[in-house]
């Protein structure tokens, strides 16, 4: 077993990296190309012994697949009703059809909301929101589209709830949602100003375009948009429902996945609406995308790729706990980027609880891989959920968000983000917030 490591670890990221530069050729579709590296890794795994069909399936992560349905559901039941264009229309005109003002409300809309729900949830909301004012201006969604997604990503941060990784390091370190919003909120809000005001000057030149639909948005009836007014109020009670459940989750002994899918079965129960069509309305790329995608990391786990990389960090204490933190900080920002940020903490959390049971202070350890899975997730569309989502979303519109697109913001967006962060944890530490 000792002569298979190396080549294991060898295999393992040679796959992993065709995967990813397939992905960002967009050459071939991303589904298609993660389900070929998910095939490869597993043959070769259970070819060389370190990885077979039974750890490809326990690598998924069937929570984020089912709360990804349950929502997607919910959000197509939703569509149906005509609110979302109705909000299309009130959130235009109260913007007057300004492009920059719309890039404002919905992006701070978006990371504030995530604060109350989780992001990806958020985004399957919003995002139908987004395509339908673009559509009524005459202008191209991919600026908001980019910059709800991102400012979701940074906003969730903010709480237990909000941010995926947030529910695993919670869960690991006892932490409270009150302790996310004490720690982390002032570093959330001051990277929300900094990053809004920078994808405004990246996008200036798409902003200062004049809309071609604003006489056409003059003379629309938000009231008449709204089709059915009374499956809306049912649909919004039941989502109301699903997000108290998500805040009492703990309580109640439902995980997020299951939570999102008893909303999507209440919805579904009370609205009656067309099964068939409803999920024709389902992403299922996204969802095969994000499958295959659990088995290629957890290939790179099995083969020992993120344990090594986990070690590493571990022996960074050794230097002083600011230097410690900071280069979690930065190797999960980075690491979370490339591999999505809930592999990721999920290989790093082990870590860090060893090194408290050896008496260690590991609380401000814990809040650097908040913060570099939360902010480095931006860096690429692949990097969050919340990315993918948008990325699949925004295929409904006249102008599909590519990978080249979102690399020329999102990775700027997180490197502003992440020195942000930075700051505030090396502050926050020799202040002895931390």
């Amino acid at each position: 077993m000792e002569g298979l490591a190396v080549p294991a670890l060898v295999t393992a990221s040679v796959i992993f990296l065709l995967t990813y530069v397939g992905i960002l050729s967009e050459r071939i579709h991303r589904t298609t190309v993660a389900v070929v590296g998910a095939v490869a890794m597993v043959i070769a795994g259970t070819w060389m012994h370190f990885y077979g069909e039974a750890e490809a399936v326990t690598a998924i992560d069937i929570d984020t697949i089912t709360l990804l349905f349950g929502m997607m559901v919910l959000a197509s039941i939703l569509q149906r009703t005509g609110l979302v264009q109705y909000l299309a229309i009130v959130v235009a005109k109260a913007a007057r059809g300004e492009p920059w003002r719309l890039m404002v409300m919905l992006g701070l809309f978006a990371a504030f909301v995530s604060m109350l729900m989780d992001n990806v949830t958020t985004i399957i909301i919003v995002a139908p929101v987004t395509l339908s004012i673009a559509d009524v201006l005459g202008i191209s969604a991919v600026p908001f589209l980019i910059s709800q997604a991102v400012l979701s990503n940074i906003g969730g941060v903010a709480t237990l709830i909000g941010d995926p990784p947030n529910i695993l390091i919670a869960s690991a370190a006892d932490l409270s949602f009150n302790d996310f919003l004490v720690h982390l909120g002032p570093v959330v809000l001051v990277s929300l100003v900094v990053v809004q005001a920078l994808l405004l000057f990246l996008f200036r030149r798409q902003l200062r375009v004049t809309p071609s639909g604003l006489e056409g948005l003059a003379r629309l009836d938000a009231r008449r948009a709204l089709l059915d007014p009374k499956t809306a109020r049912k649909v919004l009670l039941v989502l109301a429902v699903t997000i108290l459940l998500y805040l009492v989750h703990d309580l109640v002994c439902l995980g997020p996945g299951l939570v999102a899918v008893v909303g999507a079965g209440m919805g579904l129960l009370w609205v009656r609406p067309p099964v068939e069509e409803i999920l024709r309305d389902v992403h299922w790329d996204v969802l095969i995308f994000f499958l295959c995608l659990f088995v290629i990391v957890g290939g790179l786990e099995a083969a020992g790729v993120l344990g090594l990389i986990a070690e590493a960090i571990a022996q960074l204490t050794a230097h002083g706990m600011a230097f410690a933190a900071l280069s979690v900080l930065w190797v999960s920002a980075i690491m979370s980027a490339v591999v999505d940020n809930i592999p990721f903490t999920i290989a790093m959390i082990p870590v860090i609880a060893a090194l408290g049971a050896h008496g260690v202070n590991v609380l401000p350890l814990w809040w650097a891989l908040a913060l570099g899975a939360g902010f480095g997730g931006n860096g690429t569309p692949i990097g969050s959920t919340a990315g993918i989502v948008t990325v699949s979303m925004s295929a409904g519109g006249d102008t599909p968000v590519t990978f080249r697109m979102w690399l020329k913001s999102g990775s700027l967006a997180a490197l502003a983000s992440c020195i942000v962060a930075s700051a505030g944890l090396f502050l926050a530490i020799e202040a002895g917030w931390f």
